[in-house]
C-alpha cells in the first residue's frame, strides 16, 4: 500500500468512483463517506456513489445525500454492478475487507484502484493500492478532513461537507469526551464553524430522533440484562433475539448501549453482547490502559481501538456469554 500522498495527484482526473464502508455503518462510516461523495461532486466527479453492504441506522437518514446511498443488500445488482465498472473505489473506516461483509469478495475483484482511509489497527495493507492508517486519529471524518486540506482543495468544503465531517467526528469522541478527542479535532471543528456549521442541528438529529420502545428496552436491558461484576470492575449485558422482538428494535437501536456500563463507579471493562440472526455481536468499552483491542481479538475475533472495539462469536448467546465469564478471570490484575 502507497502513501495516500501519492494519490492525490489523481484527484485531478475525475473517475467512475464507488465509496465504501462497513456493513451496518455508524455516524463516522457514513459521516466520513457522505463527506468523500460531496467533495468528489465539487472537484465535477460526475459519476461517484456510495454503496454500504448493509442498511443502516434511521437516526442517520437526515444526513445530506443519505438518499442517494446504495444498499447492497437491498439492491444487489445494481451495487455489484456499480463495484465492476468502478475505476476508484474508497475503503473508509474499516481496515480489512471482510468487515464489509458480502461485499468483500465484489472488492477483492474489482480492477478499480483502492484507496483506504481508516483508524483502526492492522489493517490489510495487501488489499490497497493507497491509503492511510492512522490509530490516533479520533476518526475516519477527521482523516477524510486531513485528506481534503493536506490535498489542496480545502476551499471546497461547503456546509454539506462540514455537516457530515462533524456528525462523524463527534460521535466517534463521544461527543468530544474520549481520550481521542485531540487539539487538532478542536480546530477542526472551529474550521468547520467558521464555515457556518451549526453543530445543535446535529446533535439533536442524532441524540433526540428515536422511538419510545428504544427508551423502554434501554430500561429493560439496565433492569434486567446487566451484571456487575466488581471483582473484575466489569459489567456485562446480554441481549437476547426475544428482547430485540418484543421491542421491535431496529439497526442503530442499541448504539451507545454498553456505554452505560461505564457510568457505573469503578467499573473498567463494559461489554454487551447482542444474539443477531447470522451471529452473536460484541461491543467492549474501557477505561484507562485496558485494551479491548487485544481482547477482543484474542477471545471474540474481533479488535478496533484500545478503549473501543467489536467482535463476534458463531456460538450461542448463552455459550458466548459463558466464554466471556471465564475469560475475564484471566484479567483480574489488569483491571484491578
Amino acid at each position: 500500500m502507497k502513501p495516500i500522498s501519492d494519490f492525490y495527484t489523481q484527484l485531478h482526473q475525475p473517475k467512475k468512483t464507488v465509496i465504501t464502508t462497513h456493513q451496518k455503518p455508524d455516524g463516522d462510516a457514513m459521516g466520513s463517506s457522505l463527506a468523500l461523495y460531496h467533495f468528489l461532486l465539487q472537484l465535477q466527479y460526475t459519476d461517484v456513489t456510495v454503496v454500504s453492504p448493509t442498511n443502516w441506522a434511521g437516526f442517520l437518514n437526515w444526513m445530506p445525500g443519505v438518499k442517494t446511498v446504495i444498499d447492497y443488500e437491498a439492491t444487489q445488482h445494481k451495487a455489484q454492478q456499480l463495484i465492476s465498472e468502478a475505476e476508484l473505489i474508497f475503503c473508509l473506516d474499516f481496515n480489512v475487507l471482510h468487515r464489509t461483509k458480502y461485499l468483500a469478495k465484489h472488492i477483492e475483484q474489482s480492477p478499480a484502484v483502492k484507496v483506504l482511509i481508516d483508524h483502526h489497527e492492522e489493517p490489510q495493507i495487501t488489499a490497497f493500492n493507497y491509503g492511510i492508517s492512522n490509530t490516533a486519529k479520533s476518526s475516519t471524518c477527521e482523516m477524510v478532513y486531513d485528506f481534503i486540506i493536506d490535498s489542496g482543495w480545502g476551499s471546497k468544503i461547503n456546509l454539506d461537507i462540514a455537516t457530515c465531517l462533524y456528525t462523524g467526528v463527534m460521535t466517534d469522541t463521544g461527543s468530544f469526551k474520549f481520550p481521542s478527542t485531540t487539539v487538532s479535532v478542536h480546530k477542526m471543528v472551529a474550521h468547520l464553524k467558521e464555515l457556518g456549521l451549526q453543530h445543535t442541528i446535529i446533535h439533536e438529529n442524532i441524540y433526540d430522533n428515536f422511538l419510545e420502545n428504544r427508551l423502554r428496552f434501554i430500561g429493560h436491558a439496565l433492569l434486567n440484562r446487566m451484571d456487575v461484576l466488581y471483582e473484575y470492575n466489569t459489567a456485562i449485558m446480554s441481549i437476547s433475539k426475544y428482547d430485540l422482538k418484543k421491542f421491535d428494535i431496529k439497526t442503530g437501536d442499541t448504539e451507545g448501549l454498553v456505554n452505560y456500563l461505564l457510568t457505573i463507579e469503578g467499573i473498567k471493562l463494559g461489554a454487551i453482547v447482542i444474539d443477531r440472526d447470522e451471529e452473536r455481536k460484541w461491543s467492549f468499552r474501557s477505561k484507562g490502559n485496558f485494551d479491548v483491542n487485544t481482547f477482543a481479538r484474542a477471545h471474540f475475533e474481533g479488535g478496533g481501538h484500545m478503549n473501543a472495539s467489536g467482535g463476534r462469536s458463531s456460538d450461542s448467546l448463552e455459550n458466548t456469554t459463558k466464554k466471556f465469564y471465564e475469560v475475564i478471570k484471566q484479567y483480574k490484575e489488569q483491571l484491578q
